[in-house]
């Protein structure tokens, strides 16, 4: 027997308990060990088997450390159908979690019992593949199909109460797993209960898949996986027998094995779990986080104090007069009443923290004793600098001051107090109570256990927390910079913005460019190019149109017009009609003569000026690994997942192939298109994006 399974007869009945922390995965030995255990069972004249898991879980899944390794016999598909074949009654008591593969194992169980917190599912289709061990044969024979193909193609879990309900499992007790798991196999065996295989179920009804397959395309913007296990639980419906199902189900796993989004999938995974683990972090301990103040009370200050507030923090929120201090509240409520409709808490945690938690002040000294204090006034140097003058004469020692900005320098704020170890950059991503992604910008001189409590803070507030070095726009902005400039030089050259916004979209972010800066406003571009007017390069390719649209009044969905025309009630926009002439006025006025972009020109330029940009930010150390770029694009700028972000991606289309059309382009503006040094030596070497995440991780 394996040490990953413990064995022992009770009676008539054989005990297999799972002992391998924290999680009971289902890795070579956890299997060799479940394979082992059946057969000994049997062997042993045991008339039924019990499986459940010692410690917090039943198997939580299939061990991660396998992924994209070739499987070693026996296979959990293998091994499922083993399980189901015993000719002993075989029971899983389950609690925890059981996710894709413990999941499969237990549905290749004749019963199953669960505690009433137990939940299960199969989220394989958020890592690119699909439940392979039998979950799209066996899950729609037990649920039924509308309910299995639910929770496959959304990977959704659920909870003992509503599996009980789908048929997934036949009862939920309280009490210890294995003391239930003992009592309801006796059970069985008292009243002579048949072994119950779900293979032996009859097939679950069709549905109108095709319709289906369509429908999740659209949906998942292209993400193959759910649709691919559409397909597999189709052929449960429909295939010749239950084994010609569990054929085709392989067929549609490999598939999905040897795809790019698969490796996409994977990549964001596990650098999702890595993204906050800093090896300069180790054993540094952050300070003390109970109260935290906002300054700035607009939709980005209430939706900082909103996620503090749910993350159990006090927060102060200070604004300039009792007017606007009322209009911060208003805001902040209307943020938890929200959280209310959408079940998230209750209403009476909503009064709590509406009248405890949340306190309003309009005067600086109403800070003194905070530990944090987050600003999220006007993007302008001026403002923030007086802010954070007087935010250092009044907080306390240790008390640490951070600045939401998007682009400035956390340096220039952090000198202007007597305490620049205690200022850091927490960049925000709005609405901050929605938005998963937080740039933790590190100044030079920021200590390192303000650091860690940035870190800390993106943990309470469920953040994906990204270290980010000082330069104009940190790491994301700074990106975005370029790629949107790369799409401004394509419409000078004949693009148009709804060309550009529409191949996007086939790529699979969630909005295009354009439709992207109506939604945040195009006063926000606009700032940010007068400001920087003044060091431009001149040999720096400037287009007017951006703004003249803004000279104009219009600055997007704000305004109601933009690049697209909105109207109240309506979802989405419209192109708006006068864009066209001030892309026209501009291409006469730089004497160009537009030629036209096919869709997958206009993907590949807009992506190599991603990576190029993203390259010079890994090599320049403002991120320090590339899975920390695509983690900030990923969570923060609508990067399809399946893709992985745009390190990965440049990674799986090969880089030498990227560098080469880098440096075509440049032949035709070779300002803009300057290959980063990081990327050529990359390719010089032979070498990924990914070999230097390994190196740094």
């Amino acid at each position: 027997m394996s040490d990953a399974i413990r064995y022992e007869i009770l009676g008539d009945i054989a005990v297999l308990t799972a002992q391998n922390p924290p999680v009971n995965a289902l890795g070579i030995d956890m299997r060799k060990g479940l394979l082992a255990g059946i057969e000994r069972a049997e062997a042993d004249g045991a008339k039924a088997v019990l499986i459940y898991g010692e410690g917090r879980t039943y198997f939580a899944g299939a061990d991660i450390r396998e992924f994209g390794k070739p499987m070693v016999d026996p296979g959990l598909p293998d091994l499922c159908g083993r399980i189901e074949a015993s000719k002993l009654i075989v029971v899983s008591a389950m609690h925890g979690t059981a996710l894709g593969g413990g999941l499969e194992v237990a549905l290749s169980s004749h019963y199953r019992i669960a505690v009433p917190s137990a939940k299960m599912g199969l989220p394989e289709v958020n890592l690119g593949i699909l439940p392979g061990a039998g979950g799209t044969q066996r899950l729609p024979r037990v649920a039924g199909t509308e309910a299995a193909l639910e929770m496959i193609t959304t990977g959704r879990p659920i909870g003992a109460a509503e599996a009980l309900d789908k048929g997934i499992i036949d009862r939920v007790t309280e009490g210890e797993p294995r003391a239930i798991g003992l009592a309801y196999a006796q059970e069985l065996l008292d009243a002579a209960a048949p072994r119950r295989p779900v293979c032996d179920m009859p097939a679950p009804k069709a549905v109108d898949f095709d319709a289906r397959h369509d429908a999740l395309l659209k949906k998942g913007r292209g993400q193959l996986s759910p649709a691919t296990a559409l397909r597999a639980v189709q052929a449960a419906c429909e295939a010749v027998s239950f084994d010609a199902g569990i054929l085709r189900e392989r067929e549609l796993f490999m598939e999905l094995m040897g795809s790019d989004q698969r490796l996409g999938m994977i990549h964001a995974f596990f650098s999702e779990r890595a993204v906050s683990k800093l090896p300069e972090l180790k054993g540094v301990s952050p300070r003390l986080l109970a109260e935290i103040a906002v300054i700035g009370g607009g939709t980005m200050g209430a939706g900082i104090a909103t996620a503090a507030l749910l993350s159990g923090l006090k927060v102060t929120l200070l604004e300039m007069t009792e007017e606007a201090a009322a209009a911060a509240r208003g805001r902040i409520e209307g943020n938890l009443q929200g959280a209310v409709k959408r079940g998230k808490i209750s209403a009476d945690r909503y009064e709590t923290l509406t009248t405890q938690a949340l306190v309003l002040a309009t005067d600086y000294n109403a800070l003194a004793q905070v530990d944090l204090v987050i600003e999220a006034v006007f993007e302008d140097m001026a403002v923030k600098k007086t802010v954070f003058t007087q935010l250092d004469a009044v907080c306390k020692p240790g008390g640490i001051l951070a600045s939401n900005t998007s682009y400035l320098d956390i340096n220039e704020i952090a000198a202007c107090t007597k305490r620049p170890e205690d200022v850091i950059g927490l960049h925000f991503f709005s609405p901050a109570h929605v938005m998963k992604l937080l740039e933790v910008v590190v100044a030079d001189k920021t200590a390192i256990d303000v650091v860690a409590t940035g870190f800390a803070l993106g943990k309470m507030l469920g953040k994906i927390t990204v270290r980010a070095g000082v330069c104009d726009g940190f790491i994301g902005n700074r990106i975005l910079s370029t790629y949107r400039t790369c799409a401004d030089h394509m419409i000078l050259d004949g693009a148009s913005p709804y060309q550009i916004d529409a191949a996007m979209t086939a790529f699979g972010f969630a909005m295009g460019p354009f439709e992207v800066a109506d939604l945040a406003g195009l006063d926000i571009g606009w700032a940010v190019r007068k400001r920087l007017a003044p060091t431009r390069d001149p040999r720096e390719r400037v287009p007017s149109f951006p703004d003249k649209l803004c000279e104009e009044g219009h600055f997007g969905q704000k305004t109601g017009k933009g690049y697209y025309v909105y109207e109240a009630g309506k979802r989405g926009g419209t192109p708006n009609p006068e864009v066209q002439g001030l892309i026209d006025a501009n291409r006469t006025e730089l004497g160009i003569t537009p030629r036209d972009f096919s869709d997958e020109e206009i993907t590949r330029r807009y992506m190599c000026a991603m990576v190029n940009e993203a390259a010079l930010v890994v090599g320049e150390g403002i991120a320090r690994r590339p899975l920390d770029v695509d983690m900030t694009l990923l969570f923060g700028y609508g990067f399809p997942r399946y893709r992985g972000g745009p390190l990965k991606w440049a990674d799986i289309q090969g880089l030498d192939g990227i560098l080469s059309d880098i440096q075509a382009y440049a032949k035709e503006d070779d300002f803009f298109w300057q290959p980063a040094p990081l990327l050529q030596q990359l390719v010089a070497e032979g070498r990924t994006f990914e070999d230097l995440n390994r190196e740094n991780s």
